[in-house]
């Protein structure tokens, strides 16, 4: 037996795996979404989206696609697993995505295919759509003029390819890489943390999606768990997973501060609640005592 047997829920509710059920649809993920439809509906060429690690660029990413239906939109979603990605792999890539059944082996070939292809999906009365996932990996300048040159299949008056960028803040780096590419992105959308508020309401989700039948944080609880993670919805995940099953061991009907807080200590986030605590002015003195005696008392044992 489990937490979640213990808890009676259908599946555990914090897991970091991908899984468009919990997508949490956030104020500022709504805004994200609606900026890169309206720049792929207005065919508008690049799109940008930057966020911290674990902000859910990659649902996102994942949520954009399944809200580009086939009737009206050829897309495809690449993810950019290392930085020794060649130009060549790319355009050969997302030639094959977007349909083109044998890419030839030399790139003039490749485009020409490429163009072909984007055409018969313009008179088809679709848009041509390519997220890149990780598109901090693409660090070097060749890549960026790559980009530049898919950009440029173009009709008169019509873009024929519409690419997104989803990547951590070293994206605008490598943008810069090609200063033409940088002066083309259309729309640009910073995604940051979850606030106060926002992070009660995604734990309340996640809990709702697993089919819970109460609330299993109390409010102090679900106050500590933003000030450790700052509002960062994979350390929500990774902190509120490991308190419901210390609170399964000890046989708890619900996870207090005190959990959080124990939790915290094992993962390494407790100076981050005292960051938190001392960037906001917060007039909870007595949490930020307590957390900085406990930061001296694990001093004291190591």
């Amino acid at each position: 037996m489990g937490y979640v047997e213990h808890f009676e829920l259908e599946r555990e509710p914090f897991s970091n795996a991908p899984d468009a059920r919990f997508y949490f649809d956030s104020d500022q993920h709504s805004q994200a979404l609606l900026r890169l439809l309206y720049s792929i509906d207005s065919n508008k060429g690049l799109a940008v989206l930057v966020g911290g690690i674990g902000m859910g660029k990659t649902t996102l990413a994942r949520r954009l696609l399944d809200n580009l239906p086939e009737s009206k939109y050829e897309s495809s979603l690449l993810v950019m697993v290392h930085s020794g990605i060649t130009a060549e792999w790319i355009l050969t890539r997302i030639a094959m995505q977007l349909g083109v059944e044998e890419p030839a082996s030399d790139r003039l070939t490749v485009l020409k295919q490429l163009f072909d292809r984007l055409k018969e999906i313009d008179d088809s009365g679709r848009h041509a759509v390519v997220l890149i996932d990780e598109a901090q990996m693409l660090q070097s300048r060749e890549l960026m003029e790559e980009f530049r040159g898919l950009l440029n299949l173009e009709l008169p008056g019509k873009k024929l390819l519409n690419i997104v960028f989803f990547g951590l803040s070293e994206l605008e780096e490598c943008l810069n890489l090609d200063e033409p590419l940088a002066q083309r992105v259309a729309v640009k959308y910073h995604l940051r943390s979850l606030t106060s508020a926002a992070t009660e309401l995604y734990i309340k989700h996640r809990l709702q999606v697993a089919r819970a039948k109460r609330m299993l944080f109390r409010p102090e609880a679900v106050s500590a768990i933003y000030r450790y993670t700052g509002g960062v919805p994979r350390l929500i995940n990774t902190v509120c997973d490991n308190a419901l099953f210390e609170a399964f061991l000890l046989k708890m009907s619900s996870v207090d501060q005190k959990i959080i807080h124990s939790v915290a200590g094992d993962l390494g986030l407790l100076k981050n609640a005292v960051m938190t605590s001392t960037a906001e002015s917060s007039s909870d003195n007595a949490e930020l005592d307590e957390i900085e005696n406990m930061l001296d008392q694990l001093e004291r044992k190591a």
